[in-house]
């Protein structure tokens, strides 16, 4: 199973076994990251923790830990066994990132397996008589259990229509993803204990803020939570675009000039307004900029690309996902660690990335065609309820982490708009201004001027003149989309 995990040569495995707990662990860590120290043991050494992902909290929060005796490294993984020894349980409720992990407690003679409340860092599963397995990634279960190994109709008939399975279901039948915010105790001679430490609801009922509440609120969290994913020993890269969200985390830098790689990804033959934009807001900001360009080796290398993006994504990226293998390679000689505005839209304007189409129907039959159909079905009826609830913990996990999946496989990916403090005040936007651009721009005003002056790859601008705005937007969101459509509908 950790054979099938190791993909690079910075890649480093390991394994831990404790028979008198039935328990058969390993995993796979990018060297010198927030969770290369593994297995991680507390002083008696009667309490282990495996962890996959980072965690994003103040570092004055531990210094209750190190008072009370612990001794850890806290730019690695090693003080969350610490805050489990003291806290049990409760310590996932404050654990903040993507992330995924297990627990060998021999205190209390059990093991906890779990995961963020997002779902970010997927969990495969599969049980049967023999007990319950497990993996980061579906074709480690695929080695051991060769019987998974055919396709589920209901979940390819979703695929087909909406880009992915749904309701944590995936490709292969047998095999489900584990829910977001899961905790499951597994002891010797006892059934399951499936538990969640999180409920979403939490965040739902909490009461609309007014507009310059809200402002205010999202202004004091966003510089206080930014500096969170800049820190550590490694080399950071910032992937700029021309749009809102990446500017937004510019425009707030909690480091100096000339300090921060910045890049964006560029085509062959001429450069996108992406580009432009980028290397001017990255130029007022005085830090480097440079192009990822998509170069002919991209086509002369599509084949394997294509297969290995298939293969590490476990089939739920398609073949375009080639183009992140690409470009992800080339970011890692920049910097190791990636801050992204990936879905900023989505959790502060509560964008719908995804949706059901009868593309490609036509070529299905029999099942195939009513799985198809039965996949929009299904979409609508999830869609009910909160809309930020489904951008936040259906459409992430179901949906962007095909993309995350294959990205993480070269860098280690930090995504500042799934903070939980900032994810929970989202909720609190009021009506009006909660699917607005009007909050971000204002932020990247307040941040840094000269930056809100620039407009974006769809022309929008801070309080720019109303009839021009208008028709400067229009013009810029024609060709935006013409772009997109290029590259997503021509042969060439």
């Amino acid at each position: 199973m950790v054979r099938r995990m190791v993909h690079e040569r910075f890649d480093r495995p390991g394994t831990y076994a404790n028979q008198a707990l039935n328990l058969w662990a390993g995993w796979v860590s990018h060297a010198e990251t927030f969770a290369d120290c593994q297995p991680v043991w507390n002083e008696t050494r009667n309490v282990c923790l495996i962890f996959s992902g980072e965690d994003f909290r103040d570092p004055v929060e531990l210094d209750g830990l190190r008072a009370r005796g612990h001794s850890f490294d806290p730019e690695n993984a090693s003080y969350l066994v610490h805050l489990y020894e003291e806290q049990g349980n409760k310590f996932l409720e404050k654990l903040n990132g993507g992330f995924a992990g297990v627990v060998v407690d021999l205190r209390q003679n059990k093991v906890l397996l779990f995961n963020d409340r997002f779902g970010l860092n997927r969990i495969y599963f599969h049980e049967n008589e023999r007990g319950v397995f497990f993996a980061s990634e579906a074709k480690a279960l695929l080695q051991v259990l060769p019987e998974l190994r055919r396709l589920n109709p209901a979940s390819l008939g979703e695929f087909f229509s909406c880009g992915c399975a749904l309701q944590n279901r995936t490709l292969f039948a047998g095999v489900s993803l584990l829910p977001g915010a899961s905790v499951w105790s597994f002891s010797p001679g006892q059934h399951v204990r499936k538990e969640s430490y999180f409920r979403k609801e939490l965040w739902e009922q909490q009461p609309a803020l007014g507009q310059e509440d809200y402002y205010a609120k999202l202004k004091e969290t966003w510089a206080r939570v930014l500096p969170r994913y800049f820190r550590g020993k490694d080399r950071v890269g910032l992937s700029l675009t021309g749009g809102v969200d990446s500017r937004m985390i510019l425009s707030w830098l909690p480091v100096p000039e000339g300090a921060l790689s910045c890049y964006t990804f560029g085509g062959p033959y001429r450069e996108c307004r992406d580009v432009k934009l980028a290397r001017e807001v990255a130029r007022i900001c005085k830090q480097p900029h440079q192009i990822i360009a998509v170069e002919q080796e991209f086509l002369s290398d599509f084949q394997s690309l294509a297969e290995k993006t298939v293969y590490l994504s476990d089939g739920a990226m398609d073949v375009t996902g080639a183009i992140d293998l690409y470009v992800q390679r080339a970011a890692r000689k920049i910097a190791p660690v990636r801050v992204t505005g990936t879905n900023g839209g989505e959790i502060l304007r509560r964008l719908v990335a995804f949706k059901p189409t009868s593309h490609g129907q036509a070529l299905l039959q029999g099942e195939m065609q009513e799985s198809a159909r039965t996949a929009a079905a299904t979409y609508f009826q999830e869609l009910q309820g909160h809309k930020l609830s489904f951008t936040a913990f259906k459409q992430t996990p179901w949906y962007m982490c095909s993309k995350f999946s294959v990205e993480r496989s070269f860098l280690t990916l930090r995504m500042p708009y799934f903070d939980n403090e900032l994810v929970a005040l989202s909720y609190q936007a009021p009506l009006e201004i909660a699917e607005s651009n009007e909050p971000a721009l204002r932020l990247i005003s307040d941040g840094n001027p000269a930056l809100a002056a620039v407009g974006t790859d769809r022309g929008v601008a801070f309080r720019a003149i109303p009839g021009v705005m208008q028709a400067w937007h229009q013009f810029h969101q024609f060709t935006f989309k013409a772009e997109y459509a290029y590259d997503y509908g021509m042969p060439q």
